[in-house]
C-alpha cells in the first residue's frame, strides 16, 4: 500500500499506510472505543467533519453489508485504524470495508500506533488533523491543518439534515404521530419509535412550528447531530416554541444539548468527548446504571441535584455519566407532571448496548399522559 501520514495541529505525526481512498483529508481528530459497529459509526451523521480513530486494533473483519447503514452515506472525514482485516468474514457482508471506503472517497490511514494516538488525544484534547496519501511532507500537511476551521462554533446541521419531509409508518396499530426534527438523525431512531406504534414524520431542520403542527403531531422529537449547539440558533428557537405550545418532547444527543439551551442553560466543548458503546450512566430517578452508546463532543452545563425554574416549568438533571459526572439527561415538569425529557446518549444504538431502549417506552408513556 502507498505510504500515508497523519499530522495533528500540535505537530505530532504518525506514518503508516493508505487505507481506503488515496488523497488528502482534514477534520477534528476523535477516538471511538467501540469494538463492534464500525458501519454504524461511519454512517452516523454526527461524525460529520471528524476523523475517527478506532481504539479497537482489528477493524473490518465483518466487512460491509447493505442493511446496517444509519444514513445514505459515510459521514466521517477520515478513518484511522491499526490493523485492517485482510478478509471480510460474515454471512451478510457484500464487500470489504476497504472497498466501501474507496467507493465513497473516504481517505484513511492504517498501520499506526492508535493506542499512542488515543492517549495523546485523551491528554491534549480533540484537535484538528490531516491525513494524506498523496504527499507525505509533514510540514506542508501541518500548514494545511492549521488553516482548517475549529469544531467550536461550527453550525453543521444544514449539511446533514434531510432536504424533504418523509414518513416512517407505525408497525402494527398506529397509536401516535411524532414530528422528528432531523438534525442528523440515524435511521434506527424512527424505527425504534415505529416498533412502538408511532408514525414518525421526519422533518428538515429548517422546519417551523407550523410545519410540525401540520403533521398532526402528538409529540416532538429532536435528533442527534454534528457541530456546536451554541451555533444552532434556529433549532433552539423552534424548541422553545414547541415547549411554549405545551407539546411533549423527547431529544437524543444533540437534541439534549438543544433542550438545555432552550431551557436557558449553557453548553461547552468537552476535552475529547465520549464516543463508544461502553459508557456508564446513572438514571438519577431510578438509581439504575445503564451501559450506553455515546457520540458527543459537547455537553450541557447544568447543576446536578438542583431544580431550575424555567418559563416552561421546572427542570432538573435526570442522568449523569459515572466516568466524569457529565450531564447525560434532562427532564422538564409542569405542576409535577413530566412534559419533556432528553438524554445525551443513544438508546437506539443498533450495534451498541440496549440497556436504554426503555426510553422509547417512556416517550410513549409521555404521549399517553399528555
Amino acid at each position: 500500500m502507498p505510504e500515508a501520514i497523519l499530522v495533528l495541529e500540535d505537530g505530532r505525526r504518525f506514518r503508516g499506510e493508505a487505507y481506503g481512498a488515496i488523497g488528502e483529508t482534514f477534520g477534528e481528530a476523535v477516538f471511538a472505543t467501540a469494538m463492534t459497529g464500525y458501519q454504524e459509526t461511519l454512517t452516523d451523521p454526527s461524525y460529520h467533519r471528524q476523523v475517527v480513530v478506532m481504539t479497537a486494533p482489528h477493524v473490518g473483519n465483518t466487512g460491509w453489508n447493505d442493511e446496517d447503514d444509519e444514513s445514505s452515506r459515510i459521514w466521517v472525514a477520515g478513518y484511522v485504524v491499526r490493523d485492517p482485516a485482510r478478509l471480510a468474514s460474515n454471512w451478510r457482508a457484500r464487500r470489504s470495508l476497504d472497498d466501501e471506503l474507496k467507493a465513497q472517497g473516504i481517505v484513511g490511514i492504517s498501520g499506526i500506533d492508535t493506542r499512542a494516538l488515543t492517549r495523546h488525544l485523551r491528554d491534549k484534547g480533540a484537535m484538528r488533523v490531516g491525513i494524506s496519501s498523496e504527499g507525505t511532507d509533514p510540514e506542508a500537511l501541518l500548514a494545511k491543518v492549521l488553516e482548517q476551521p475549529s469544531m467550536a462554533g461550527a453550525n453543521l446541521v444544514d449539511d446533514v439534515t434531510t432536504d424533504h419531509p418523509y414518513v416512517v409508518p407505525a408497525e402494527g396499530e398506529k397509536l401516535f404521530t411524532v414530528a422528528a426534527v432531523d438534525l442528523g438523525i440515524k435511521a434506527m431512531t424512527p424505527q425504534r419509535m415505529a416498533q412502538r406504534g408511532i408514525e414518525v414524520h421526519v422533518l428538515p431542520a429548517s422546519s417551523t412550528l407550523d410545519d410540525i403542527r401540520a403533521t398532526g403531531a402528538d409529540g416532538v422529537f429532536f435528533s442527534n447531530g454534528p457541530g456546536d449547539p451554541a451555533a444552532a440558533e434556529h433549532s433552539v428557537q423552534l424548541l422553545q416554541q414547541v415547549l411554549t405550545a405545551g407539546m411533549p418532547y423527547f431529544g437524543i444527543c444533540f437534541g439534549n444539548q438543544i433542550f438545555g439551551r432552550a431551557l436557558g442553560l449553557g453548553t461547552y466543548k468537552l476535552p475529547f468527548g465520549h464516543r463508544g458503546v461502553n459508557q456508564p450512566v446513572m438514571d438519577l430517578g431510578t438509581r439504575k446504571v445503564e451501559i450506553t452508546s455515546q457520540n458527543h463532543g459537547f455537553a450541557v452545563d447544568a447543576p446536578v441535584g438542583e431544580t431550575l425554574d424555567t418559563p416552561y416549568g421546572t427542570a432538573r438533571v435526570s442522568h449523569i455519566g459515572l466516568n466524569d459526572h457529565v450531564v447525560e439527561g434532562l427532564e422538564l415538569r409542569k405542576d409535577g407532571k413530566l412534559i419533556a425529557f432528553s438524554v445525551q446518549y443513544h438508546p437506539e444504538a443498533a450495534a451498541g448496548p440496549h440497556d436504554a431502549a426503555y426510553l422509547f417506552d417512556r416517550f410513549v408513556d409521555l404521549l399517553k399522559d399528555n
